[in-house]
């Protein structure tokens, strides 16, 4: 049996020589002679041109000491994660574990992060979230324009972000991005049937213009920050319309809105909402209210109309009585006027006119 071995290593290789199952340490380029009298010894022979050093005994490989110029070894904590380039290409996302690259025929550039600041960041950040296995370790969350994202992690508050593409690390806590719409909102509220002070049921359709003002708040104080804004709408309506006449609310809509929208922006300011504006759209009467207003209008009107006309009739008669007085007391006056209608019956018929001095009510005046 041969108690000598010859073992040849090329350039572009290792050998990685084990005695008895214990790693011994690497072979260079070259043709090696071991006496192994009791059949033990091993060398593996492993490709430098691969970067990747893959072996079930890397632990004692790296533990024993691989040439620094030629490789890296990582020994990543739980903590910990490494981002790998090759060649100037990203190449991989490591977790936690023991790792090896050779150096000498590719160029290998490492760098490790620690993972307890649970979002990443980096110049290259794009890059990595697009490579094979980054899904493994990353979590990728995008926040839309005109919106923001609230950060929670292990269920606490963290941070709120803007619009932008984020990467958390997985494994290094459960996190929540939650987005909130910060643009402008209508809220409708229809259909509310509020008893006024003077006991009409009357019901109403408002609308409300709102904005987030405080992402944080919306999202941590109240459940649901659009229902929380119906509800106090709703109760501000009940509040301030069921204090109110029917005759009120129709004459000072306009004042009735800005007070509503005084009271409903003081109480969603508490849960980060900013009421740009309310308004009542619609106010609906039942049917027989809606016939009796009517007719009170119609005689409203009838009434008005029936004074317009005695007005005007009362501004008639004083008009003749003073055109009667001015002819009275001013002949010639009388007998231009006299002249005017007998040119306005001529237009239409034959006039045959003697006229004396006293005037054409005394003279005979013929038509034919």
């Amino acid at each position: 049996m041969a108690m000598i071995k010859t073992v040849k290593i090329r350039s572009h290789e290792k050998g990685l020589l084990f005695n008895d199952r214990e790693f011994v340490r690497v072979l260079n380029q070259g043709v090696h002679w071991l006496v192994d009298p009791l059949l033990k010894m091993r060398v593996d022979v492993v490709s430098q041109r691969d970067p990747w050093l893959k072996h079930p005994d890397l632990d004692l490989i790296v533990k024993a000491g691989l040439p620094a110029d030629e490789a890296i070894a990582l020994d990543l904590q739980d903590h910990q994660r490494a981002l790998v380039w090759i060649d100037g290409r990203f190449a991989a996302v490591l977790g936690p574990g023991l790792y090896a690259l050779w150096t000498r025929f590719r160029k290998v550039r490492t760098e490790v992060i620690d993972a307890r600041d649970i979002r990443f960041e980096h110049k290259d950040m794009h890059v990595i979230a697009k490579s094979t296995g980054a899904g493994e370790f990353l979590d990728t969350w995008v926040v839309e324009e005109g919106f923001a994202g609230i950060l929670f992690r292990d269920g606490e508050y963290a941070r709120t972000f803007g619009p932008g593409r984020y990467l958390f690390w997985k494994d290094a806590g459960k996190i929540r991005l939650q987005p909130v719409d910060m643009r402008e909102t209508l809220l409708d509220i229809s259909g509310q049937e509020i008893l006024t002070a003077d006991k009409v049921t009357l019901r109403l359709n408002a609308g409300v213009s709102y904005r987030v003002a405080d992402a944080r708040k919306a999202v941590c104080e109240v459940e649901n920050y659009c229902q929380s804004l119906y509800r106090e709408a709703q109760l501000a309506l009940r509040a301030v319309v069921g204090g109110c006449s029917l005759d009120s609310l129709l004459g000072n809509r306009d004042a009735l809105s800005g007070e509503l929208e005084e009271i409903l922006r003081g109480r969603a300011a508490g849960f980060g909402i900013q009421v740009l504006s309310l308004w009542i759209r619609d106010l609906i009467l039942p049917g027989e209210m809606k016939d009796l207003l009517n007719k009170v209008i119609e005689a409203q009107k009838a009434a008005e109309a029936n004074l317009i006309v005695r007005r005007e009739e009362t501004a008639a008669m004083r008009s003749q009585a003073n055109t009667a007085r001015l002819l009275e007391n001013n002949p010639v006056l009388m007998r231009l006027r006299e002249m005017e209608m007998l040119e306005k019956i001529a237009g239409s018929s034959e006039l045959k006119v003697v006229l004396g001095e006293k005037g054409l009510a005394e003279r005979l005046v013929t038509l034919l």
